[in-house]
């Protein structure tokens, strides 16, 4: 038999090169560009192992689970880590990254997420890599979830290391991800003994074997079909145009917002201004009494393809996340999610509104 995605002409050095540029463009960047061959924990997790070390001192910024596993891989590599941790309701600002540094001058690595869709915030990256490249710190950034929804400008914002990866608001494959790294990076990595070298984790193995030595021949055999799959997720972002796409998701997280207040029953936006939330996914707070992943199970009940997940641990209980990322970025798939919402709602006892719901819906996408 023959299959489409079966039997197909190995994937060469020249083409994977290619799909690295389409990322530069993406990403509006100079500087190299790697793609490894793994879901985006894997560049995160390396990034922070290859910079990272007993000398280092780090700001880690909390505003969502994974700000916490990053101060926890920045403390395994020996690094002295200073928390900056606010509310996970909104979005840490330029002024307090800013207070922060003035008091640990000896800060020399900043990590910090975009935007986090388990808490449905984002933080103003721009700003605060002001504030970073005044101090002199290295930047670090996780970008897989803002990438496709808002701006990811690594030059523009002084990122030294940008994490990107496809599986939401790309609409692409999770099997493989990219980093952006200045040449202050690769000078860290290459004074740091303990990066990794000879490992999955390796960025410098990538850097010695790949991309100093033009290009040529990949380190292993590429995951081929993910790799296709990521640049047929550029193509397309590119058919339509990045501007396109983040509008897209933009009017998707606006509709959401407005059709949960609408609606009623004691739901409300977990993220308190609509400037610090996230486009790429919007969290709700429950009414008081209603378990947020039982009132979610109740919604998926009936159509179990809806963008809806209860929060993560603790979150489980208060939070409901509508991920309307990548095909999901759409008024119809609001909608449904909304009502469906609603319906689980009614059936607990509350008063929900949802044809009010449904308009302030379409007005807000309108």
């Amino acid at each position: 038999m023959t299959h489409a995605f079966l039997d197909l002409p190995p994937l060469s050095a020249a083409r994977f090169a290619s799909i690295e540029d389409r990322v530069a463009r993406l990403l509006g960047t100079r500087q190299d560009v790697v793609i490894m061959q793994g879901e985006a924990l894997l560049p995160l997790e390396g990034a922070i192992r290859s910079a990272a070390g007993p000398g280092t001192t780090a700001l880690n910024v909390i505003t969502g689970p994974y700000g916490q596993t990053f101060g926890d891989w920045l403390r395994d590599c020996g690094a002295t880590v200073i928390d900056l941790s606010v509310p996970f309701h909104t979005a840490v600002t330029a002024a307090q990254v800013r207070e922060a540094l003035a008091e640990h001058p000896e800060t020399d690595f900043v990590s910090l997420v975009h935007a986090e869709a388990a808490t449905g915030n984002t933080n103003p990256v721009a700003e605060i890599g002001e504030v970073v490249r005044e101090h002199g710190a290295l930047f670090y950034l996780d970008a897989v979830a803002s990438v496709g929804a808002e701006p990811v400008l690594p030059d523009a914002w002084g990122v030294d290391l940008c994490v990107i990866g496809a599986q939401k608001a790309m609409g692409g494959p999770a099997g493989v991800s990219a980093v952006s790294v200045s040449e202050r990076a690769w000078t860290r990595m290459a004074a740091n003994p303990r990066a990794p070298r000879r490992s999955y984790l390796s960025l410098l193995d990538w850097k010695e074997r790949w991309t100093d030595a033009g290009r040529k021949a990949l380190l292993h055999a590429p995951a081929q079909l993910e790799m296709l799959a990521l640049e047929a997720c550029l193509e397309r972002i590119e058919s339509v145009g990045l501007d396109g796409v983040m509008a897209r998701h933009r009017r998707a997280a606006l509709a959401t917002r407005a059709g949960a207040v609408a609606l009623g029953g004691g739901l409300e936006p977990y993220v308190y201004e609509t400037s610090d939330a996230a486009p790429v996914a919007t969290t709700l707070r429950v009414p008081a009494g209603v378990v947020a992943s039982e009132l979610v199970a109740r919604a998926l009940r009936n159509d179990g393809a809806l963008p809806l997940a209860a929060g993560g641990g603790a979150l489980a209980k208060e939070m409901i996340r509508v991920n309307h990322y990548g095909v999901d970025a759409t008024a119809e798939a609001v909608r449904r999610s909304v009502t469906a919402i609603g319906s689980a709602l009614a059936e607990k006892g509350l008063d929900v509104d949802v044809d009010a719901a449904v308009r302030a819906i379409e007005s807000a996408r309108a």
